[in-house]
């Protein structure tokens, strides 16, 4: 059956083929597979009946491959077609590249479709990890027989593993998607002050961000883990405090133990799986909500990934 896909060869013609071409050529598998039709029924019109193609079509094929080999492969007359003894020199070779080209493209498969069981997932930090961890393991059950790969690495590096294909989905807040990604959202998150239980700010239902510089240390993470609505409040709270009365942290894992500890008070978004036992999580007043979900290229929607998506749109249905 004529392959779809058209896939080229080097073949270089040796001095054991005793053929006359000495320079390396180009051929593809429709050419081939019109030769050995030929050769096997010794009739062009058969041929073309067998592989579902015109006399026409056929007759070219042939034609280009004996261009490029550069020698008769079958004497034809009105009546008859034969074989040359070259072309029967040939069929050994033809045959060979077609098997060993099926055989080529049917590991290729394999291997593409165990990659396809590898997930790429990329996490800002270890705390979106959690979010994730209740979700593959329902579709662990769902899907069995494929492998959750994570990478932990910043923002901006995620969003480049995304476009080589090395990861296949990341959590990430709307405004920070990449620009050449499908961003789906899972939830809209407040942003809250995060404060020890034995916190001073622990009782109140919602916060300002005067209540917070007048409560103590302020814990601030690195801008570019934020969004927008977080960096706000956090600039007002560095712009109004007292020399001394900011801890800055490199990641939100950090800054979420400065909190848990009573050090201090911070201000995040409260995205699915963040919370930790321990803490509470206030809302702080005037602040605008943010919007939270997941980014993956539209190439890489594989089945195996759209019920991720389904099983993380449940378990985000929004932070309490």
């Amino acid at each position: 059956m004529l392959l779809s896909i058209k896939r080229f060869y080097r073949f270089s013609l040796s001095h054991t083929s005793g053929l006359s071409a000495g320079e390396g050529f180009c051929l593809n598998t429709t050419q081939l597979e019109c030769f050995l039709a030929v050769a096997s029924n010794l009739n062009f019109s058969r041929a073309a009946e067998q592989l579902r193609l015109t006399q026409p079509a056929v007759s070219h094929q042939i034609n280009s491959l004996e261009d490029e080999l550069g020698v008769k492969l079958f004497n034809r007359t009105s009546k008859s077609v034969r074989l040359t003894q070259a072309g029967y020199l040939y069929t050994q070779y033809a045959g060979e590249i077609l098997r060993l080209f099926n055989v080529s493209k049917g590991r290729l498969k394999a291997a593409r479709e165990e990659q396809q069981r590898i997930l790429g997932i990329g996490c800002r930090n270890t705390l979106e990890m959690r979010l994730l961890a209740s979700a593959l393991a329902e579709l662990r059950r769902t899907e069995p027989g494929f492998v959750p790969a994570f990478r932990v690495v910043p923002h901006n590096a995620l969003e480049n593993l995304l476009y080589d294909g090395e990861i296949q989905i990341m959590p990430t807040f709307k405004e920070n998607a990449p620009r050449r990604a499908v961003y789906r959202e899972l939830s809209v998150c407040r942003v809250v002050c995060a404060v020890a239980e034995g916190h001073p700010l622990a009782g109140r239902s919602s916060v300002s961000a005067q209540d917070m510089l007048e409560s103590g240390l302020i814990a601030v993470s690195r801008p570019d883990a934020s969004p927008r609505s977080v960096t706000a409040v956090q600039n007002q709270l560095i712009a109004g405090s007292e020399p001394g009365g900011i801890i800055f942290s490199e990641s939100l894992e950090a800054l979420s133990s400065v909190v848990a500890a009573g050090f201090a008070a911070a201000v995040l978004a409260d995205t699915p799986g963040i919370r930790i036992s321990g803490v509470r999580y206030i809302p702080v007043e005037g602040a605008d909500e943010c919007s939270y979900g997941a980014a993956y290229m539209a190439d890489e929607l594989t089945p195996l990934l759209r019920s991720l998506m389904r099983i993380l749109s449940k378990y985000s249905g929004g932070a309490e």
